[in-house]
């Protein structure tokens, strides 16, 4: 299981890195592992296309907020049964 730390890191570097970028345009499976991120070949579509690096930074504020307010909620979720 991936967690949101995951996610942010995945969405900073395809927003910053030029070169990460690359690499999961290439070899996207290669490219998660380079960062410890473990990606079924299975799960990669064949055809790929990802949003420019101005998308993702523009979004990606907006998308922290979703994750740390959601993340904030999961005491009020759990059942108190052990």
């Amino acid at each position: 299981m991936h967690s949101s730390s995951h996610l942010r890191t995945v969405l900073d570097k395809l927003a910053h890195d030029g070169a990460f970028r690359a690499a999961m345009a290439g070899d996207p499976v290669a490219a998660m592992a380079g960062i410890g991120i473990t990606l079924d070949p299975a799960d990669v579509p064949a055809q790929r296309s990802l949003p420019s690096g101005q998308h993702i930074a523009a979004d990606l504020v907006a998308i922290k907020d979703k994750l740390e307010s959601a993340a904030a909620m999961i005491p009020f979720h759990l059942s108190g049964n052990a």
